[in-house]
């Protein structure tokens, strides 16, 4: 036996009658007479086989088969309500989907407050977002996977504005070998020791961020790792200041005293994927994404 075919403006009705009170109300909530209320209402009771009111004086109470859709009857209501407003915005020209592609080295509580303050604006818009080290986010955009991305570089073809600069610093957990020496360190002194790297997420431009030459080397694939992995002893690296606030108050990471190279900035820009067809949504995005990082820049 088929499932009976309800229409959403016999489901409007009900909702009507429900929220007036009676069918008169009902009527005049939607504009209608109120026998095409009476008989939407009717035909909806026959379809499901259920008596969903009775009258009690000029109230229409529901019973309990009444009671038992209404919440349900809501959420139909409530996701037809969004349908229609998610075909409007993208008959206008505001985007379903955007491809948000972004190193990993930009500061998370960034991103955060850019992608909270777009909520509110996003009108149906879902945000996938990825996350990508050195090269990655240049593969996204000459891949056409990226309809905006935070990227280490800008690919030639590109144009991209720049957004911040980020510190990395050498460190290493306090009671560390590099530590003991006591003296500033030199490369030599390094590559005796095992080097925490983070594997390049890109394929065609493939490097390990920082790499020595250490005969001794994790490689990991994401910066949480290599902060893990250092916190705990087990090596030494280079990470982005604003990532490891935390395990420096702690004491469980100290920076490393080096003769040179101590500390290296990555500048990181903004790049939308399709130049030529910037839609509304990935603007006001990027709009928003580049306010969070004034007026210094400087994470």
């Amino acid at each position: 036996m088929k499932a009976p075919r309800v229409s959403l403006d016999q489901w409007r009705a009900f909702l009507a009658v429900v929220d007036g009170g009676g069918f008169a109300q009902a009527a005049g909530q939607m504009h209608r007479s109120q026998s095409t209320i009476s008989y939407a209402v009717a035909k909806l009771q026959e379809q499901l086989g259920l008596t969903l009111f009775v009258q009690q004086g000029r109230r229409a109470v529901l019973t309990e088969a009444g009671q038992v859709l209404l919440p349900r009857a809501r959420r139909v209501m409530a996701d037809a309500a969004e349908l229609e407003g998610l075909a409007e915005t993208i008959e206008r020209g505001w985007e379903p989907e955007i491809q948000l592609v972004v190193d990993a080295a930009f500061p998370s509580y960034k991103l955060i407050q850019a992608l909270r303050a777009f909520a509110p604006l996003d009108r149906g818009t879902r945000v996938q977002l990825r996350e990508v080290i050195l090269s990655g986010a240049e593969d996204a955009l000459h891949s056409g996977e990226a309809h905006l991305a935070i990227a280490a570089n800008v690919p030639q073809g590109w144009l991209g504005e720049e957004l911040c600069e980020v510190e990395f610093i050498a460190v290493a957990h306090p009671n560390h070998p590099l530590h003991e020496l006591g003296r500033p360190l030199t490369q030599d002194d390094l590559v005796r020791e095992t080097h925490v790297v983070i594997r390049d997420s890109g394929i065609t431009r493939k490097q390990d961020a920082g790499w020595l030459g250490s005969e001794h080397r994790w490689t990991v694939s994401n910066l949480n790792t290599a902060v893990t992995f250092i916190s705990h002893g087990l090596g030494f690296g280079w990470l982005p200041r604003h990532g490891i606030e935390p395990q420096l108050e702690e004491g469980l990471l100290l920076p490393l005293l080096l003769r040179e190279g101590q500390a290296y900035h990555r500048h990181l820009y903004l790049v939308y994927g399709h130049p030529e067809q910037i839609g509304p949504a990935t603007r006001q995005l990027a709009e928003l994404i580049s306010e969070v990082m004034r007026p210094t820049g400087i994470v």
